[in-house]
């Protein structure tokens, strides 16, 4: 791998920011790697991993960067840019890691100066653990990471930015796509939010219910619930952010999904066996085709989650 950016800025030093240092090095694809964290423990447990150079403020840690990377929850967003900002150097790249794309766009795009080019991205990646102990440099192999550059951007800089880009997270083993931010937002909502959504409050109802023990439930937990527990482990503050900043998009698929699980209460209620197998059927066909496509294998893979 040759190297794409002779040095890159990460921005907060949790799973994702640290994977990145972690793969950036061991793939070539920088040169020089310095890192930020507000919190003073954390880029202390940074420096003890030997992640990358460490600075205490973040406008020194992006001077001199080519490519600067925000890997903070989405709330937090808009701050961090803005602490960024005073050490940007002309012709850097921006870009950022959140799970909800349009409201980076939105809050994030007028905040930056204009000679730099700001091209927002989502990998799709992650595990349920966070902290810079957490990252891995295999993180993004065989991963989607998705961009979505401003729209309406038509230099031939911005263009050149975007697909220097791209080559850093090839470098990084992940497979790239473009998309619009509000696409991405709704077909995140269904493919990542909506589930994590479902999995907090079944985890949350079964520790409320009255007629088991949370006892009961912690030591029958069958397979499935397991699954759910793992995913509820998610980052809170994150995930907080994601529903806040994408409210429209998971408020229209939250109600179609409330509209099928009433369809499904019915179908059980009036013993209506062909239509739950109907509706089984066709989500085991679709549980194969992400086999198919790579995306996880017939057994469980704790390690992808996002």
């Amino acid at each position: 791998m040759y190297v794409v950016f002779e040095r890159i800025a990460v921005i907060g030093i949790g799973l994702i920011g640290s994977s990145i240092a972690l793969a950036a090095r061991e793939s070539g694809a920088a040169r020089a790697i310095a890192l930020y964290d507000a919190d003073p423990a954390v880029r202390q447990r940074a420096r003890e991993l030997s992640l990358g150079e460490v600075f205490d403020d973040a406008a020194e840690a992006v001077k001199h960067a080519d490519l600067v990377v925000l890997c903070v929850p989405v709330g937090a967003m808009a701050a961090a840019a803005e602490s960024c900002k005073p050490g940007m150097k002309i012709g850097a790249i921006v870009t950022d890691v959140g799970s909800v794309k349009q409201a980076v766009v939105d809050g994030v795009g007028a905040l930056l100066p204009t000679y730099v080019y700001f091209i927002p991205g989502h990998p799709i990646a992650g595990t349920e653990r966070s902290g810079p102990d957490a990252g891995f440099a295999a993180l993004f192999h065989n991963r989607w990471h998705i961009l979505t550059p401003l729209p309406g951007d038509e230099r031939e800089a911005y263009a050149a930015a975007v697909t220097q880009l791209e080559e850093f997270w090839r470098g990084l083993g992940a497979q790239v796509e473009r998309m619009a931010p509000d696409r991405h937002d709704v077909v995140l909502a269904v493919t990542s939010h909506l589930p994590h959504l479902i999995a907090f409050n079944i985890v949350a109802m079964a520790e409320d219910l009255e007629s088991v023990t949370e006892s009961e439930v912690v030591k029958y937990s069958a397979s499935g619930f397991r699954d759910f527990t793992r995913i509820a482990a998610s980052d809170p503050t994150m995930w907080r952010d994601v529903f806040l900043n994408n409210k429209e998009a998971v408020l229209e698929v939250l109600g179609r999904f409330s509209e099928d699980l009433a369809a499904l209460q019915r179908a059980i209620r009036w013993g209506e066996g062909d239509a739950l197998y109907a509706l089984f059927d066709r989500a085991r066909r679709m549980r194969r085709e992400v086999i198919e496509a790579g995306q996880d294998t017939p057994a469980p893979n704790w390690g992808r989650e996002n």
